[in-house]
């Protein structure tokens, strides 16, 4: 008996061991925002289907050495690490700074890149080569940034806080401010190219990029650390960050040099002005594929929140048209509660603060939400004013028919009063059409964010 079983156990747990290892492992969700994201993570500018950057990389070689898939996940910059709280996404790498303040909201891995802040002034000014010598004058930096910090408490130096860094270097050209202050990768790749700027002044201070996880998710981040510091002792990390010119040895260390930075020298190749009109067309040709799939999801988020505008506020205008009561009041009350409100706040309350509550919805349906029962507020007081609009006669006539009074609402009222608002309707689809930019912050990549990226 011992014989036959003995075969027959080998054979079931070779089966189950075998199943375990050809079951697909769970995917590294990884979040960053792909907007003005060069050289972290962004779209391959000849290839726009595939991610490239030296972040993209290392989450990659990762994602690797922890067997899993890596995925991205888009998000805007401000909602990553509450998007990583909603578990939208299991790790966030986006040149998140180790800080006190970062420290206290996520779990940090082991630094992938250490850095500095770097001061960027107009080559043609003289002597403004240091924070002290800008003295009196502004001085721009990205918000929330570790350069902000050190700029608050030098009050002789007026900062001025943006949101890209695109246009914190742009009003520097142009002589809006007076220098910017900025972490190094961003100035070797935005400031470093341009002639009329200069990068000046020593490295201010030390910055250290880290992988962030959900607080108290210390066992990612123990493995996050791990493969890390394989991807260290081999030398894969060192190779990422030559390749995009962002290697600086330990202080007082002397190794090798550097290797050649091709993907930087690649960068620089691909976004110089182009000379000919023929290959300006050609690049900007490229972008077709993505713009027409961003607008297809621009008007199917914007056709289903309107749908869902118009039944909504059509049924809210009928309750307090002809219901009145408590439902009447309550009717009044949801309008005049969401048109008292921004539909920004209302958009990241439904992504972000349900959860909060056990409401976890999907992002497009999310989007969908919050569009609609804000435009179902403004339309819900169309379609009341329509109403209001037909004459009395018309229900008398429907009532003299032997219509009910539901019937008269159905068949007759109606009817005419959404002819009367139509133009309107259709102008408040056209706002809902722009509006629709706003879904941008809750992961979706529409139209304007897809602009934004190229």
């Amino acid at each position: 008996m011992r014989r036959r079983l003995g075969p027959l156990v080998a054979a079931l747990l070779m089966l189950s061991l075998g199943g375990a290892a050809l079951a697909d492992p769970q995917p590294l969700r990884w979040g960053a925002d792909m907007s003005s994201n060069v050289p972290y993570a962004f779209h391959d500018l000849t290839d726009h289907a595939r991610l490239v950057g030296f972040e993209a990389e290392i989450i990659s070689a990762v994602a690797r050495e922890l067997r899993r898939p890596a995925v991205f996940v888009q998000n805007d910059w401000d909602n990553l690490v509450p998007g990583l709280d909603r578990g939208l996404y299991d790790v966030v790498i986006d040149g998140l700074e180790i800080t006190p303040e970062h420290s206290q909201q996520v779990e940090f891995s082991r630094p992938y890149f250490t850095g500095y802040e770097q001061l960027v002034v107009r080559r043609s000014t003289q002597g403004l080569d240091s924070l002290a010598a800008l003295a009196g004058h502004r001085v721009g930096t990205l918000r929330a940034s570790l350069a902000s910090r050190m700029l608050e408490p030098l009050h002789a130096i007026t900062t001025v806080p943006y949101d890209s860094e695109v246009d914190a270097y742009a009003d520097l050209q142009n002589g809006r401010i007076d220098g910017v202050l900025l972490d190094n990768p961003i100035a070797e790749y935005y400031a470093a190219p341009n002639p009329a700027l200069a990068l000046v002044g020593k490295p201010i201070g030390t910055l250290e990029y880290g992988i962030a996880a959900r607080k108290g998710q210390t066992q990612l981040r123990d493995q996050i650390d791990v493969a890390l510091a394989t991807l260290e002792k081999s030398g894969e990390l060192r190779r990422i960050l030559e390749r995009w010119k962002l290697w600086t040895p330990p202080p007082g260390e002397q190794g090798t040099p550097a290797a050649t930075a091709v993907e930087y020298d690649r960068f620089i190749a691909e976004t110089a002005p182009l000379m000919s009109w023929t290959k300006t067309l050609a690049r900007y040709a490229g972008f077709v594929p993505r713009i027409l799939w961003a607008a297809l999801v621009t008007l199917t988020i914007s056709t289903a929140a309107m749908s869902l505008a118009i039944v909504l506020g059509l049924c809210l205008a009928v309750l307090r048209r002809y219901v009145g009561g408590v439902t009447g009041a309550l009717a009044t009350g949801f309008v005049e509660l969401i048109r008292g409100t921004p539909l920004l706040i209302q958009l990241l309350f439904i992504f972000y603060g349900l959860p909060r509550i056990g409401v976890r919805l999907d992002p497009f349906v999310a989007g969908v939400l919050a569009l609609g029962l804000n435009y179902a507020a403004y339309e819900a007081e169309n379609y009341r004013a329509g109403l209001e609009a037909i004459p009395a006669g018309q229900a008398e006539a429907a009532t003299a028919l032997n219509m009910t009074e539901l019937q008269a609402i159905r068949y007759v009222i109606v009817p005419q009063a959404f002819r009367v608002v139509l133009p309107v309707m259709t102008n408040d689809f056209i706002s809902l059409l722009k509006d629709s930019s706003l879904v941008s912050v809750i992961t979706l990549t529409e139209l304007t964010q897809t602009y934004i990226q190229l």
